[in-house]
């Protein structure tokens, strides 16, 4: 199949209107980086000083992982420095390793759903092909999120399950995927796993001994991997639902490849950090970096070309979207 539609910027700008766009200065990037850290840390610190704020806290610092994991896809884009070697540290070691994922492994993974978005080839479609869904089955995801779930499998099963399969074929014993194993390979690869195993563990550690020579070891468990196990697989959920289900068109649209959804002040300290709402704009120029999306979108919104752009106005008309209740 031909590759998703495309438009060029100079189909909706004139070229001093484009420029601001593709300027890029080169503290922003890491800035944001350090700013997703220090949130990190506050919240953990609050936590520790103030327990009762602990379940804040947790949903805090699950979406700054997520938060990381945006990041990192800034860096897939050569969004966080214009210094290729930089832009690929920040992106993999400072972003990437801490949530388990690769930055070498997920960028060619990205830029194919790019090319072929919302269609056959894109890796992606599997995220949002089966919507609408039932609110019982939204419900049932949502609930193997919150409950680690979600986490043992992508961690452990999948990981265990794809070095098996693996070994099979090296053996000469492997057979052709089915649809589980090729959803399991999906995993796999996705941004929440990803090829980074032992250098995640080897972080992780490293972690849990800052924390235990700080004199707080618990905080490891519970303000960082309590997080990771339960509010990052929900809110990743909720980004991969809002940014691609229930949008019709994208085969012959540009416009239509992707949603954006308005999001609240809370929504973005418990949902979408670092302007990651903003998807449809991100499809239609991927290489304008994702501080400058609102303005972005804003620019876009005032072209007639544009009335047809996907539109929600915040996460839970989303999942209202996204889901159907049984007739």
């Amino acid at each position: 199949m031909a590759a998703a539609p495309r438009i060029s910027p100079s189909d909706l700008f004139t070229p001093d209107e484009w420029a601001p766009f593709q300027s890029r200065p080169g503290w922003i990037g890491p800035a944001l980086v350090a700013h997703c850290w220090a949130v990190i840390v506050l919240a953990v610190a609050a936590g520790v000083v103030w327990p009762f704020l602990i379940p804040v806290c947790v949903m805090i610092i699950g979406t700054r992982q997520l938060g990381l994991a945006i990041l990192m896809h800034e860096a897939a884009h050569g969004g966080l420095s214009r210094n290729a070697r930089l832009n690929d540290f920040f992106g993999h070691w400072v972003c990437a390793v801490p949530v388990g994922a690769s930055l070498a492994a997920y960028r060619p993974y990205h830029l194919k759903h790019h090319r072929f978005a919302q269609q056959t080839e894109d890796p992606d479609l599997m995220l949002s092909a089966p919507f609408p869904v039932t609110a019982a089955s939204l419900r049932r995801k949502m609930i193997r999120d919150l409950t680690g779930q979600t986490f043992f499998k992508q961690r452990v099963l999948l990981p265990l399950a794809m070095r098996r399969r693996a070994a099979e074929q090296r053996a000469g014993q492997g057979s052709a995927r089915g649809d589980g194993q090729n959803e399991a390979a999906h995993d796999y690869d996705s941004v929440v796993t990803g090829r980074s195993v032992l250098p995640f563990l080897l972080f992780n550690l490293g972690l849990l001994m800052l924390c235990a020579v700080a004199g707080v070891w618990w905080t490891f468990f519970v303000l960082w991997m309590l997080p990771m196990a339960t509010w990052f697989p929900l809110v990743t959920r909720l980004r991969n639902i809002a940014e691609h289900a229930c949008v019709e068109g994208s085969a012959v649209d540009p416009y239509r490849a992707a949603r954006t959804t308005r999001a609240r002040w809370w929504e973005r300290a418990f949902i979408a950090p670092y302007w990651v709402n903003f998807h449809a704009e991100h499809h239609l120029f991927m290489h304008v970096p994702c501080w400058k999306l609102r303005h972005l979108h804003h620019a876009v919104a005032t072209r007639p070309q544009a009335q047809g752009m996907e539109i929600a106005d915040g996460y839970l008309a989303v999942l209202r979207e996204a889901s159907v209740r049984r007739g």
